[in-house]
C-alpha cells in the first residue's frame, strides 16, 4: 500500500514542481535566477556538508559515489518554507514562499552499487522590485516595476559503486528546463499611456557530475572519510521571445494593452560553470559525525546578460561546517536518545558582483551567511524518519545602495525506507 501512495505522490509532486514559485529574493533578478544546490534537509541542517558522508539508508545530493552505500530503497519528499525581509537602508519589506524542494527514489542494484533518481529545482526567480523617482519637491515624477517568476527544475538519475575495499566512484546525469518571465513597467507623470517590457524565455540543457569517496575505519571503531565532487561545466540554451508595448490602465488598475512597439526572438546560451566539492569526516556509525566541505565555482564565461553595468559574475567560495549526534540509536525506554541532533554553520562568497549606482564602476560581492540545525525523528519501529531543518541566514549589505536579506528556511522531509522492489519476497 504505501508503494502505491508514494507512486502517486510522486506523479503528482512531478507535475507541480516546475510551476511553482519558490524565491522571493531580489537577487533572483539575475541571469536564470538564484542556484539551489542539491542537498536534502538532513545535509542543510547539517550545515551542508556531505561530500564524504556515508549511508546505507541515507540519500547524498551532494556526492554521486555515496550512492555506492544504499542498502535499503529509500524515498524521499521534502518541503521548504522561506521568510524574507529586505533591506535597502531606508525602508524593509518581507515575503514568504513554500514550495516542494525535492523528490527521490534512491535503491541498491548489488551489494556494491546502488541508484537514485529524482527531481529537484535548479534554480528560482521570483522578485519584484519598485523604483521611484521624484523632483526637488518631493513630486512624483517616475515609477517603474521590475518583476519576474519561474525558474528551472532538473530531472537526473545518480549511479554509484565500490572500485575496491572503501573506494567509491559516482556518475550523475541531468536535464534541466523550465521557463522565466521577467517584465519591466514605466509610466511617467503627465504622459497618459505607459509601457511594459515582457521577456518569456524557455531554458534546456543538461548537466553532468562525478564523484568519488574514501572511508576507513581505525581500530577504535572511527570512521574517517573524505571525498570530492566535481560538476562540470554545461551550456543552456535561452530560447522565447520579447514585447515591448505602450498600456493603459482601468479604474480597478488593471493593464490595457494598446500599440505594439517592437517584438522579436530571444535566441542565446549561457555556460555555467565548473563546481568543485572536497570534504572530509569523523564520526562513528549511526552514533556521531564532524565534516567540512569546501565548494569552489570558477568564473562564469557567459551569463546571457546584456546589462552587465548592473552586475556580473565572477568566482564563489563556500565553506560548510557541521555534523549530527544520536545518543543511542537502539534505545528501547526513550524516544528522545533515538532522535538525531544535527547543526552546522555555512559562510559563503556567492559568485555574484552587483554595483548599486549602475555605473559599472563599484561592484560589491555578495556574502552569504547561515546557521543550521535541525531534527531526525524517527518513526515507529521502522528506519524511516521524519526531518525537520532550521536556518537563519543573512545575505548582501546596504552599502552602496546595495540590499540585504535576513531569512529564515523551515525545512522538512519524509524520508521512508523498505526492503524495495528489487528483493524476491520469502513470506506472500
Amino acid at each position: 500500500m504505501i508503494k502505491r501512495i508514494l507512486f502517486v505522490v510522486l506523479i503528482l509532486a512531478s507535475a507541480t514542481m516546475s510551476a511553482q514559485r519558490n524565491n522571493s529574493s531580489p537577487y533572483s533578478s539575475f541571469g536564470i535566477g538564484q542556484e539551489f544546490t542539491p542537498k536534502t534537509v538532513e545535509q542543510a541542517s547539517m550545515g551542508g556538508i556531505g561530500v564524504a558522508f556515508k549511508s546505507d539508508y541515507q540519500l547524498n545530493f551532494i556526492n554521486p559515489a555515496g550512492n555506492a552505500d544504499l542498502r535499503l530503497t529509500t524515498y524521499a519528499l521534502g518541503g521548504l518554507s522561506n521568510f524574507l525581509t529586505v533591506d535597502d537602508g531606508n525602508t524593509t519589506q518581507s515575503g514568504s514562499s513554500t514550495s516542494l524542494n525535492y523528490l527521490a527514489i534512491g535503491f541498491p542494484i548489488t551489494k556494491k552499487s546502488g541508484f537514485v533518481a529524482g527531481l529537484q529545482p535548479s534554480t528560482s526567480v521570483g522578485y519584484s522590485i519598485l523604483s521611484q523617482e521624484f523632483d526637488e519637491d518631493g513630486e512624483l515624477l517616475e515609477v517603474s516595476r521590475f518583476k519576474g517568476e519561474g525558474g528551472t527544475s532538473r530531472l537526473y538519475g545518480s549511479f554509484g559503486i565500490y572500485l575496491i575495499k572503501g573506494l567509491s566512484v559516482g556518475i550523475e546525469a541531468g536535464f534541466v528546463f523550465g521557463t522565466i518571465d521577467n517584465s519591466i513597467l514605466n509610466q511617467r507623470d503627465e504622459v497618459h499611456l505607459g509601457t511594459k517590457y515582457d521577456e518569456s524565455i524557455r531554458v534546456r540543457g543538461t548537466d553532468f557530475k562525478l564523484g568519488l569517496q574514501y572511508k576507513t575505519t581505525l581500530k577504535n571503531k572511527l570512521e574517517i572519510s573524505s571525498g570530492i565532487a566535481v560538476k562540470l561545466a554545461n551550456d543552456l540554451s535561452q530560447n522565447g521571445s520579447h514585447h515591448l508595448y505602450s498600456l493603459s490602465f482601468s479604474s480597478g488598475g488593471f493593464e490595457i494593452p494598446r500599440d505594439t512597439l517592437s517584438s522579436g526572438s530571444i535566441n542565446r546560451e549561457v555556460t555555467n560553470p565548473m563546481r568543485t566539492t572536497v570534504g572530509f569526516g569523523l564520526g562513528k556509525k549511526d552514533k556521531w559525525y564532524v565534516g567540512i566541505n569546501s565548494e569552489y565555482q570558477s568564473e562564469f564565461e557567459n551569463t546571457g546578460d546584456s546589462d552587465q553595468d548592473s552586475h556580473r559574475f565572477g568566482s564563489g567560495l563556500r565553506t560548510s561546517i557541521g555534523g549530527f549526534y544520536i545518543p543511542k540509536i537502539n534505545s528501547i525506554s526513550s524516544y528522545f536518545e533515538r532522535i538525531t541532533y544535527r547543526a552546522g554553520v555555512r559562510v559563503e562568497r556567492v559568485g555574484l558582483q552587483v554595483d548599486g549606482t549602475g555605473t559599472g564602476n563599484n561592484f560589491g560581492t555578495i556574502n552569504d551567511f547561515g546557521i543550521n540545525f535541525g531534527l531526525g525523528l524517527p518513526m515507529p519501529k521502522q528506519i524511516s524518519s521524519l526531518n525537520i531543518g532550521f536556518e537563519y541566514g543573512q545575505k548582501g549589505t546596504t552599502n552602496n545602495n546595495l540590499i540585504k536579506e535576513e531569512y529564515f528556511n523551515l525545512r522538512l522531509s519524509l524520508s521512508l525506507n523498505s526492503t524495495g522492489w528489487f528483493r524476491k519476497r520469502q513470506i506472500d
